[in-house]
């Protein structure tokens, strides 16, 4: 499968197929879903980052019992928005996943994502370090594959 333009994404899918949204993080890979109607995105869960194949494979498990029909990566763009080797990294990451699951996918500018969840995290909901850890992942997903759902709606 190829990386799509995030537009094209969406006419792509088959109907009532879901999104999995994926932060992939150094240590951990945040997994996120949509609804079929493509409107709302929701955490899923976190998954420890191991050997590629190994991590394909449970991704594989989650999109065959989720109906997945899409995949969308965070793209961590530098601040200034230049492509830099943390974005080329998660680009060549997807571009095999997508392969492998064959799976059409986007990546998505994820930049301050999880500076938005961890802000929202300790004033909202008043958690603890230990428990924003826990959560932070799936939810930094959450958040990139909400925009991308937001961008790409058709009126």
């Amino acid at each position: 499968m190829s990386l799509f333009n995030p537009y094209a994404l969406r006419d792509a899918l088959p109907p009532g197929s879901r999104l999995l949204g994926l932060d992939p993080g150094k240590k951990t890979i945040g997994i996120a879903l949509s609804d079929v109607t493509l409107m709302l995105a929701s955490p899923y869960q976190s998954l420890k980052r191991g050997k590629f194949g190994e991590t394909a494979q449970e991704l594989a498990k989650i999109a065959h019992k989720e109906g997945i029909g899409g995949l969308i990566c965070g793209l961590p763009l530098s601040l200034d928005g230049s492509f830099g080797p943390a974005a080329r990294s998660a680009q060549d990451w997807m571009t095999e996943l997508s392969e492998r699951l064959e799976l059409p996918a986007c990546c998505w500018d994820e930049r301050l994502s999880s500076s938005a969840v961890n802000r929202f995290l300790i004033q909202e909901a008043d958690m603890t370090r230990k428990r924003r850890a826990e959560v932070v992942d799936k939810m930094a997903a959450a958040y990139t594959l909400q925009s991308w759902l937001d961008a790409t709606i058709k009126e």
